[in-house]
């Protein structure tokens, strides 16, 4: 195998060579072990295997087109990288409309929303699919850098016959991640489709300090954004996590308060907000607590919880909200209900009051924390998965942590940590 040497030392394959390992490795007559023992970049071994296990078709090479391509104009005026267009237009597209390199911006799913710069680039582009709307997510077009970005949430290069498909080899690209300045989640990626020079390491820096820029970009955005505030008479309630339950109303006056309840008080919020008929004192005494509370203490508490947050919210006989309330549990199961895992991820702070010993809180803790562990596993997105594992409910969960090991890149580092983790879960239980 002819090869060259890398700046850091390691041998390269080159682009013929490269191709031929390409089509041994596609025809299934090498296996890992041979893949590993050549020259090609891990990373680029690694998203090989993972396109070939999610059955991406080399010989068709184009993503299909995304299922909500119907409704890109919406999604691309609900996604938050379109108010940074003009810093990466003055960026990157500006110098590239004549230098024969195309500009891609993608959504976090790998959908591209924008594909702008030179033209005759753009035309050649459209023959690979390579246009807005089209599904270039790793799992949809193999390996690529704008995919497999976003698979690892790193930047990167895939150079020439790196690609999973044959129809993108003569092209080089490179990619950086976009993440939320506020939350940290990943909602997009920056590309850049080209000749050689795209694979030069100036233009890796150059995507990077552009995804820094928009998300400087972004935040200073959200800083100069007033707080939206809540309707007037509406509130919101924040139970999820560690911190301590908050009550946030806006007057008729349209002045916010902002109030922390005890736990008894947050657990008679929750519960009602579950059971918007209404409960009976007997009845909310048992979801309470189920050493028979009697139903004296059950009225105090009522009574001051509206003190506490108005009487207008609260009503009796039975009890029940008088004003629908939105809570952060809420948040999480609409996300769940409309299948963004993603964005449930996010929003879900934590346990849903964890100090509570309300037996009713205790179901509707174990329901949400369930439902979104199964979504999350079956995702099968190695980041979130990452993400749940990295969360406290997530440190022992065992399965996860196995389907982690099996599933990621023999010799990855990802794999190599799901082995510790499930070694020192092993001792424990030992």
């Amino acid at each position: 195998m002819v090869t060259s040497r890398s700046r850091g030392g390691r041998a390269t394959a080159r682009l013929p060579n490269l191709r031929a390992l390409h089509d041994l490795f596609v025809a299934g007559q090498v296996d890992d072990t041979y893949l590993d023992s050549t020259s090609l970049r891990p990373v680029v071994a690694a998203s090989w295997r993972r396109s070939r296990a999610t059955g991406v078709d080399p010989d068709i090479g184009a993503a299909h087109a995304a299922s909500i391509a119907v409704a890109l104009d919406e999604m691309r005026s609900a996604h938050p990288l379109a108010s940074a267009l003009p810093v990466i237009r003055r960026l990157l597209i500006e110098d590239a409309s004549d230098a024969g390199v195309v500009v891609a911006v993608s959504a976090a799913d790998g959908t591209l929303l924008w594909v702008e710069g030179d033209r005759e680039a753009r035309r050649k582009a459209e023959a690979m699919n390579f246009v807005p709307g089209a599904d270039w997510s790793e799992s949809g077009a193999g390996t690529n850098a704008p995919g497999t970005a976003l698979a690892l949430d790193t930047e990167l290069q895939i150079r020439g016959c790196e690609h999973f498909s044959r129809i993108v080899a003569p092209w080089n690209c490179a990619a950086a991640p976009v993440h939320d300045p506020i939350s940290g989640a990943l909602i997009g990626a920056i590309d850049l489709t080209g000749g050689p020079d795209v694979a030069s390491p100036q233009t890796l820096a150059l995507l990077r300090a552009t995804g820094v820029a928009i998300e400087n970009h972004l935040a200073l955005l959200h800083l100069r954004r007033p707080a939206v505030a809540e309707p007037a008479g509406g509130a919101r309630l924040s139970v999820l996590g560690a911190d301590r339950p908050q009550w946030r109303a806006t007057d008729a006056d349209g002045n916010p308060h902002t109030t922390t309840l005890t736990s008894r008080h947050a657990d008679i919020l929750v519960l009602l907000s579950r059971h918007p008929e209404g409960l009976s004192a007997d009845h909310l005494a048992m979801l309470l607590d189920d050493n028979d509370l009697d139903t004296v203490t059950v009225r105090a508490e009522v009574s001051r919880l509206r003190r506490v947050i108005g009487a207008e919210f609260v009503a009796s006989r039975p009890y029940r909200l008088l004003t629908p309330i939105r809570t952060d549990m809420d948040d999480v199961a609409d996300a769940l209900d409309a299948g963004d895992v993603d964005r449930a991820v996010s929003g879900y702070a934590g346990a849903l009051l964890p100090k509570s010993v309300s037996p009713g809180v205790a179901r509707m803790r174990t329901e949400l924390s369930a439902s979104l562990r199964a979504a999350v596993l079956a995702s099968g997105d190695f980041r979130l998965l990452r993400r749940w594992l990295d969360s406290p409910e997530g440190r022992d969960d065992r399965d996860g942590w196995r389907i982690l090991h099996d599933k990621t890149a023999p010799g990855s580092v990802m794999r190599a940590q799901a082995s510790g983790h499930l070694a020192g879960l092993d001792f424990d239980l030992a």
